[in-house]
């Protein structure tokens, strides 16, 4: 057969295109089509799930027409919308772009199962390439790059797709008959998990933005806390791990129980906040789990696939709909987990099961492959999409391992700050980021740069170190390498989301409490970070208070203010943060009652939120007495729904 692995190619690439059009329609339903929460959790529920019921029609047209023309067709449609991407248009359109473009690759998805029955090989190189690549990039998108560097990778990238689909063999195995010889065509099993594959990938297992916001966590000092840590090692591990589970067969017997396991593990360890076990056994479960579907076809489950006289590609389209049903599964259990921080039921469940789901079509498939595969030749087969050879899958392997590893050369995290001598004032800011992205729905972390740049303190709200709804991008770090400056995290609504502060004065230690929900859904802490001054100690503390529905969060707001006069002991003590709350409100009379100054009343009417159309101050700093506020000022920026506070705190 003509280009024998060039289906595994096509296959690997075009999941990478697809990935990279997901990682901006996450974020793009969240910010554009949800504004910020404004709309119901229920109707943007069912907003993302409806472009996945549509494909659910995908196979019946591949039956009808053809899978070469659809996919060709799906596969153009979805290059365009990601090179549309790429020049970041932001609002509406970067919205419609991205449902287009999502709309086209579940088509694609369909038409390739058609004519593809093992996918497993291209699967496991599309998902891994594109996670290396996100680490080479430090976490950030080649659409959100932009520029040379985006549209220069991005040029070869999607050429290479839509040269790679047009040159495949013509699929014959879908909207044509067959002549009556009875055939097995295998590969639902595999297809069905394409969608759980992605979901957990990107979530937990290849999620480079995990790696490095797990990196840093440990030290005595700063118990629960992350500072700046290189994630690449153990990074380049699951990405070692995931490859050789999904390349490379190990017995079968063992594989069915030690892969499963491994992967149900993983995904418990995850939602408990052990991350590093938590993606290393997931990658190595996941990539066992789909080599364990990669059959040719024998036992009673290739039987059902089994294609028989007038069978008018039937087997083909079985598969179409099991790649179809898989990307439902990954659309319900992402916006299963994510919904649970409006509606407030516990989210742990989602992960868990989609693995448990994964666990049971692997370890139910055949234990024999066929001994042989459908004659490609023959009319109403199938293009087989063979294995690679042993070199080729030891060549990618050790090839995407050692990129994974260049990361950490490439992308080094913020030095520890050196002591200095001690200054006369410093200056603050407070800003919730948004998960670092703007009005527009675009992710734009140099706009957020802009605005603190000139800090020397910097307390951050809704800070994003891996959330797969967001793109997966670790917002910290990139943020942190942007200003030169160290951090300290504290998690709040789950290990990866919560509030950071960054210094340029080193941080010598640093505590989290974890604030009673009060009937929140969305979880809160406070932080505190004890800084040196020049031999003077400045303590910091950054919270985010979560509201009950139609509530004032006085309850929290008085955990805060106990937590920081406790914390502070005395020193000289800097809170702030968005605290859902307004000056005359009786949260906000929980802090003044507790001792602390309002460090932004001379500037006041600060209004803050919503960025656009600033008409409520519900993001403050306070002060202990003797420290006294100037320069205070809340710019004008689109770059979050929020407007950034900064101020220069003079010490005593």
């Amino acid at each position: 057969m003509r280009h024998r692995h060039l289906s595994t190619l096509t296959l690997a690439l075009g999941i990478a295109v697809l990935l990279d059009v997901l990682r901006v329609w996450l974020p793009s339903v969240i910010t554009l089509f949800g504004r910020a929460a404004e709309t119901p959790a229920e109707l943007l529920g069912a907003f993302a799930l409806g472009w996945f019921l549509l494909a659910l029609a995908a196979p019946a047209l591949v039956r009808r027409t053809g899978a070469a023309p659809v996919g060709l067709v799906a596969a153009v449609v979805l290059a365009a919308a990601r090179l549309a991407l790429t020049a970041q248009p932001g609002g509406p359109a970067q919205l419609w772009l991205a449902c287009a473009g999502l709309l086209a690759g579940l088509v694609w998805l369909a038409a390739t199962a058609a004519s593809v029955p093992r996918p497993v090989a291209g699967l496991a190189l599309g998902l891994a390439g594109n996670a290396v690549g996100h680490a080479l990039l430090g976490t950030e998108d080649l659409v959100w790059r932009g520029g040379m560097l985006g549209w220069s990778l991005s040029a070869l990238l999607v050429p290479a797709f839509l040269a790679a689909s047009a040159a495949g063999p013509s699929p014959t195995g879908a909207g044509h008959g067959t002549t009556g010889r009875r055939i097995r065509v295998p590969g639902r099993r595999a297809w069905l998990l394409c969608g759980p594959a992605l979901l957990l990938a990107g979530q937990v297992a290849l999620a480079p933005a995990l790696w490095s916001a797990a990196a840093g966590t440990g030290s005595p000092a700063f118990p629960g806390l992350a500072r700046p840590g290189s994630g690449a090692l153990p990074g380049a591990l699951a990405v070692l791990l995931f490859l050789a589970a999904a390349l490379f067969r190990a017995p079968a017997r063992v594989a069915r129980v030690l892969w499963p396991l491994a992967l149900l593990a993983g995904s418990v360890l995850f939602v408990t906040g052990h991350l590093v076990p938590a993606y290393l056994l997931t990658a190595a479960g996941l990539g066992g789990c789909l080599a364990l579907t990669d059959t040719t076809g024998d036992g009673p489950a290739a039987a059902d696939d089994a294609a028989g006289p007038g069978d008018d590609g039937r087997a083909g389209a079985r598969r179409g709909r099991a790649a179809a049903l898989g990307m439902l599964v990954f659309a319900v259990a992402t916006v299963a987990y994510y919904a649970a921080y409006d509606l407030g039921y516990p989210n742990g469940w989602a992960p868990v099961a989609t693995a448990v789901l994964v666990a049971l079509v692997a370890a139910t498939a055949p234990l024999r492959p066929a001994p042989t595969a459908p004659d490609p030749t023959a009319p109403g087969a199938a293009a087989p999409g063979p294995v690679p050879p042993t070199t080729v899958r030891v060549a990618a392997l050790a090839a995407l391992t050692a990129l994974a590893g260049l990361a950490a050369v490439l992308h080094v995290p913020p030095a520890q700050a050196r002591a200095t001598a001690a200054p006369a004032a410093v200056r603050v800011a407070a800003y919730n980021i948004r998960m670092g992205f703007g009005l527009d729905g675009r992710l734009d972390l140099d706009a957020l740069a802009r605005e603190l740049r000139g800090a020397d303190i910097v307390l951050l709200s809704e800070v994003d170190r891996g959330w797969w709804l967001n793109g997966g991008h670790d917002t910290l770090a990139l943020l942190a390498r942007r200003l030169e400056m160290p951090y300290v995290f504290a998690p709040a609504a789950d290990p990866v989301w919560g509030d950071a502060v960054l210094s340029r004065f080193p941080a010598r230690s640093g505590q989290t409490r974890r604030l009673t929900a009060h009937g929140a859904p969305t979880g809160a802490q406070a932080l505190g970070v004890t800084l040196d001054l020049g031999g003077r100690e400045l303590a910091v503390v950054a919270t985010h208070l979560q509201p009950p529905p139609g509530r004032d969060p006085v309850e929290q707001a008085r955990e805060v203010a106990a937590f920081a006069g406790r914390y502070a002991a005395g020193r000289p003590l800097v809170l702030g943060g968005d605290l859902n709350t307004e000056p005359a409100d009786p949260a906000f009379a929980e802090f003044t009652g507790a001792g602390l100054v309002d460090a932004l009343a001379p500037a006041r009417p600060l209004r803050t939120s919503p960025a656009d159309d600033p008409r409520t101050q519900i993001d403050h700093v306070f002060v202990s007495p003797g420290l006294t506020a100037t320069e205070v000022r809340a710019p004008r920026t689109e770059a979050s729904d929020h407007l950034p506070v900064t101020l220069t705190v003079t010490l005593p």
